[in-house]
């Protein structure tokens, strides 16, 4: 059960694979959506599986330490051949019209949040938006995968509504799909609120780093003594100047004389 998750994402770049050739051969639309579909299953359960049955720290394979690079070209392979399909296939305008302002945004909010292009929350430059504010940038990442389920969902009812189904089939296919969705959607939360696998244990990283304070260079150290050195000469010269200054006035002030008090001489 430990490979389940990895035998789901090789499935899907399969299956990924199959769809993009459908593309550029003749086949039907409704063998293109249940590709689609059974790829997009996999999507989901994948990082379910992951997390349900890990691997012991000391018995991980080596390919697991690119678990989220293969996880992520999976998902992005299986898109591309979905837009390509619906573009060639279904309707090329459609397609055109939601693809690039997409890939607009896309590429913006990845610059912005990763620093780069195909970024991770594990692989991404110092000065990003996800290593100055994790949940902003969080919450971007959400926003725009939201609106590619939104794209995708639309293309796919869009195939299977133009596929040689009879009306009857297409409505109960239609049906089983928006519940198997509202299923995922409810007990997939870890799927809904983080970013990738694992963004959790990213996220604790970061904010250990944000409370241990950076190392100090030689140089700086020994520049921060030097100003520290300086201070306390200046303070301790500040202390003397006042105690001098003290004596100087305790001596100028004249002291009262006693004068002693006069007798009265009783007359008697």
């Amino acid at each position: 059960m430990r490979y389940l998750a990895d035998i789901l994402t090789l499935s899907r770049i399969i299956l990924a694979a199959v769809l993009f050739s459908m593309s550029f051969v003749y086949t039907p639309l409704h063998t293109a959506f249940i590709v689609y579909m059974l790829g997009e299953i996999t999507d989901a359960l994948d990082g379910t599986c992951a997390s349900r049955f890990p691997f012991p720290k000391d018995k991980v394979p080596w390919y697991r330490k690119y678990a989220a690079k293969y996880d992520m070209f999976a998902d992005g392979f299986i898109a591309i051949a979905m837009v390509l399909f619906f573009s060639f296939r279904v309707n090329l305008t459609a397609g055109f019209l939601m693809l690039v302002p997409y890939l607009i945004f896309g590429l913006i909010i990845e610059f912005t949040v990763y620093g780069k292009f195909l970024g991770h929350p594990d692989d991404c430059t110092k000065n990003c938006l996800m290593r100055r504010n994790f949940k902003l940038a969080k919450k971007i990442i959400l926003v725009r995968r939201n609106v590619y389920l939104a794209i995708l969902f639309t293309m796919a009812v869009w195939t299977l509504y133009a596929s040689e189904w009879t009306l009857v089939t297409k409505n109960i296919i239609m049906g089983i799909g928006l519940a198997g969705s509202l299923f995922f959607w409810i007990f997939l939360a870890q799927r809904r609120h983080n970013i990738s696998r694992d963004a959790v244990e990213i996220e604790k990283e970061l904010a250990s780093e944000k409370k241990t304070p950076a190392k100090k260079s030689p140089a700086k150290k020994k520049a921060s003594a030097k100003k520290t050195t300086a201070k306390k000469t200046t303070a301790k010269k500040t202390t003397t100047k006042k105690t001098t200054a003290k004596k100087t006035t305790t001596k100028k002030s004249p002291t009262k004389k006693k004068t002693p008090a006069k007798k009265k001489s009783a007359k008697k």
